[in-house]
């Protein structure tokens, strides 16, 4: 395997005169049966265009044999470990599909390659981004980058949301309940301690202090767990609430009577 000069991936960037790149090369089973490509060719190529421009080589990355349909790669992520610690300030690539075939991963790596103040440069491509032009393209796909985590973002709350809105339950059993198959259902060891706390808030000069003491809980988890509308049979995600499909444990006029006196004790 042909490999870089050890005493490159010894140089001090900080030290260095000239800026350090890394260079990544990648080839598979697949492409050097059908197409010949070579890491040694594209490794030289990319070697001798870096220095050409004024870098010193940082060291070289070779993923051979390795698919690119995701980044999970060991050169890979050895060189974006060490691109994070900004031990190099460019990646030197032959082309595009040599670093990844999947566009949202090379949309949101580059982005993040970004932040870190990382050149990229794709020899084939003609994309660099130390010049006007080339960080013009950077700030493009930059963009397509944020419309692609807002897509994911947006794409999980909808999921959430249709989930409580059919009555799943979204995050752990509160005390009472447990999950079963992803499915809140009560839980026979704890559900008559919740009724008790409740019976006890309303029908006794017990405060809330005490009654956390008493139950082995914080007095912000006692009230956390007066108000929560999981016990009517509710599911709330946000601002939205719903019906859920779990069994309720407290009767809505007993929940309405510890809100007014919880509502009193706070006006005092």
């Amino acid at each position: 395997m042909h490999k870089a000069n050890p005493s490159s991936n010894s140089q001090d960037f900080t030290n260095s005169a000239r800026p350090l790149a890394a260079i990544y090369v990648r080839v598979s089973t697949q492409d050097q049966a059908q197409h010949g490509f070579s890491l040694d060719a594209q490794q030289d190529t990319l070697q001798n265009y870096a220095k050409a421009i004024g870098y010193d080589i940082f060291r070289i990355y070779r993923d051979e044999g390795k698919s690119a349909k995701d980044l999970n790669r060991p050169e890979m992520q050895q060189m974006l470990k060490e691109a994070e610690e900004k031990k190099f300030s460019a990646i030197f690539i032959y082309k595009l599909d040599r670093f990844s075939r999947s566009l949202k991963d090379l949309i949101l790596t580059i982005d993040k390659l970004k932040e870190w103040g990382i050149d990229f440069i794709s020899l084939q491509d003609r994309i660099e981004t130390a010049s006007a032009n080339g960080k013009l393209m950077f700030h493009i796909i930059s963009a397509f980058a944020e419309f692609e985590r807002n897509i994911i973002s947006d794409r999980t709350k909808f999921c959430m949301e249709r989930k409580a809105k059919e009555g799943g339950f979204i995050t752990r059993a509160p005390m009472g309940y447990k999950m079963f198959h992803k499915q809140l259902i009560i839980d026979p060891n704890s559900v008559d301690k919740v009724r008790e706390i409740y019976r006890n808030f309303i029908d006794s000069d017990t405060s809330l202090t005490q009654l956390a003491q008493k139950n082995n809980l914080t007095t912000a988890g006692v009230i956390k767990l007066l108000c929560n509308k999981t016990y009517l049979g509710k599911i709330k995600f946000g601002d939205q609430e719903s019906e859920g499909t779990h069994q309720p444990l407290i009767e809505q006029e007993i929940f309405n009577k510890v809100q007014d006196k919880l509502a009193k004790m706070r006006e005092k």
